[in-house]
């Protein structure tokens, strides 16, 4: 091993490059170039094969990272990404849009000693994609067809991801979902700089190809209510992630051209799939020529300030109520972005959005940092008296997701959730109140990253499993 591995104290840390920022700016692009094979090997072999791989250890999947790690030192790639596989649904997107910066990179041990972290997420992302071209990546085969079905509201990565492993035990699978498209967040909220749509439809139609049925534009509690599906399937999975947007509460939110993040998104990655979109079109969700204003501090406002920015905007700018040590989002993200002309303004949160009939300035407060709260980040607090405007054209709000009321949406009042309107799941096996319907994903745990939708869904899959079974031997029993 010592041949191949440990060669952080040798080879120093290196990333695929980036695209010039002038360059990037110009398309909707992903903005890192691909690592050659030569090049792989050699950060691969910086690994140094830890005893406790912290690594891993800090990945929700707990991907195989130093394992994979070795194999790729070692040139042996068939074999890195059916061990990354093996963990992971979905490991070209989580090389892509993890924040590794605060899961696996950042709590690398080699990191930890000043000689730079392995470069795992791009590591993640060439191992998958030289499968992909290698023709490794292949359709489910079920070797024992069952004659039991599941069906999952939602075709998010929670419910891809259990859709794919309840598919490989041979279960009959339909998957529903509201819009055109299946792939949810990953289609529709994350821009193409992060994660090419051609990446995300690859991955469905693979799904497709193993005998997964998507049923698109379908609405639960419209074009059937969840009692009805539960009467056509022996399973249903509720993983329709939160979309309803959180709102700031302001004198003037009812002015015009104050969108939420979502919504901007939304328009922006349908025009870049090539659909019609009418609000786009007629400028009014077009950031183009206009001073943009986003508020809020998470990925989801990175993703809004840099689309922003490739639209044309005359000036994009971030306002957050905490400083930059305190911000939400990724590092690499918010450096990106800064990168790319967006300028942050730190310690700064709305007082009330002006204009006459649509938004043509903010009001803005100065904030300090008093004391911690409960999560332990210093609280924001208002300044007395150091109020300032913000010209603005377009305001985007990113202040994060809430879950829709899904009892009443569904035409399932039976059903219950949490005080924040989260579903309520048993914490061993994710099933909710009525029998065999089980939930996973942000619907449950509340916003959070794909990676961890992506576990959810393969836990409920294997609770899954087990209930089916239970079901179908009690059905031998009784003949």
């Amino acid at each position: 091993m010592t041949d191949k591995m440990l060669k952080f104290v040798k080879i120093g840390q290196q990333t695929p490059p980036k695209r010039e920022v002038g360059t990037r700016k110009e398309d909707f692009n992903e903005i890192y170039d691909e690592f050659i094979n030569q090049k792989a090997q050699e950060q691969s072999s910086r690994c140094s094969q830890c005893g406790v791989p912290f690594c891993q250890v800090h990945c929700p999947l707990s991907n195989n990272i130093p394992d994979w790690l070795k194999l790729t030192a070692e040139g042996r790639l068939k074999e890195a990404y059916e061990l990354s596989q093996s963990t992971n649904n979905m490991p070209e997107v989580c090389g892509r849009i993890c924040p590794q910066d605060r899961l696996c990179e950042g709590n690398c041990v080699i990191e930890q000693s000043g000689h730079g972290t392995v470069t795992i997420g791009s590591m993640e992302k060439y191992i998958t994609d030289n499968a992909w071209e290698q023709g490794w990546v292949k359709p489910i085969e079920v070797k024992y067809e069952r004659d039991q079905s599941v069906g999952i509201i939602g075709a998010g990565p929670a419910g891809l991801a259990a859709a794919e492993q309840l598919r490989k035990d041979g279960y009959k699978i339909t998957v529903y979902d509201r819009y055109d498209r299946a792939g949810g967040l990953l289609i529709y909220g994350i821009p193409n700089f992060k994660l090419e749509k051609h990446v995300v439809e690859r991955r469905t139609k693979l799904l497709k190809d193993g005998g997964i049925e998507f049923i698109q534009n379908f609405e639960i509690g419209k074009d059937a209510n969840l009692d009805q599906l539960r009467k056509k399937h022996d399973a249903i999975l509720i993983a329709t992630g939160v979309y309803k947007p959180r709102e700031v509460e302001l004198p003037g939110n009812d002015l015009d051209h104050i969108f939420p993040a979502m919504e901007f998104l939304t328009a922006s990655n349908k025009k870049g799939l090539g659909d019609e979109v009418e609000l786009f079109d007629k400028g009014i969700l077009n950031a183009e020529g206009k001073d943009v204003v986003v508020i809020g501090g998470g990925d989801t406002a990175m993703d809004c300030v840099r689309t922003s920015i490739r639209q044309k905007a005359k000036s994009v700018k971030c306002l957050y109520r905490r400083d930059k040590e305190n911000m939400p989002g990724s590092a690499r993200e918010v450096a990106n972005a800064e990168e790319e002309g967006v300028e942050f303004v730190w310690l700064s949160s709305p007082k009330e959005f002006k204009g006459k009939n649509k938004i043509e300035k903010l009001i803005v407060d100065q904030i300090k940092l008093g004391e911690p709260d409960d999560s332990g980040r210093r609280r924001p607090e208002i300044k007395e008296g150091s109020e300032f405007e913000i010209k603005a054209d377009m305001v985007i709000k990113a202040l994060g997701f809430d879950p829709e009321n899904l009892p009443l949406l569904f035409d399932a009042q039976e059903l219950q959730v949490t005080k924040w309107g989260t579903i309520k799941t048993d914490f061993d096996t994710m099933e909710t109140n009525l029998n065999g319907v089980f939930a996973a994903g942000d619907i449950v745990r509340g916003a959070s990253l794909v990676v961890w939708a992506i576990k959810d869904g393969r836990d409920a899959a294997s609770s899954m499993k087990k209930y089916l079974e239970n079901i179908a031997i009690k059905k031998t029993q009784v003949a």
